[in-house]
């Protein structure tokens, strides 16, 4: 399953804490194209049927049925650069030590 670093945690909870949004807003995360993956990130209200649902840190994350299977094995992390811009990063689990 999709794991959600201490990062990213921070980040979707800064997304979605707006006093405008509804609570159960989180993540989505959409499989788009064949080949190499690419996806596409955005706020919902909540997660759509057959999506996965990954919580982490109050932290909401869903993931439609293609992307969950693609990221199964994978973490995603969030960044900020120098201009205040944010990033989202998907990478290999860390292996336990």
């Amino acid at each position: 399953m999709l794991t959600i670093t201490e990062s990213a945690v921070s980040a979707i909870r800064g997304l979605t804490s707006q006093p405008d949004l509804p609570v159960d807003t989180g993540l989505r995360i959409v499989k788009q194209g064949a080949g190499a993956p690419s996806f596409q990130l955005a706020l919902t209200e909540g997660p759509a049927a057959g999506d996965q649902v990954v919580e982490e840190g109050g932290a909401r994350v869903f993931l439609e049925a293609a992307a969950a299977a693609v990221l199964e094995d994978k973490a995603l992390d969030a960044q900020v650069n120098e201009q205040g811009d944010l990033a989202f990063r998907i990478s290999d689990q860390a292996r336990p030590a």
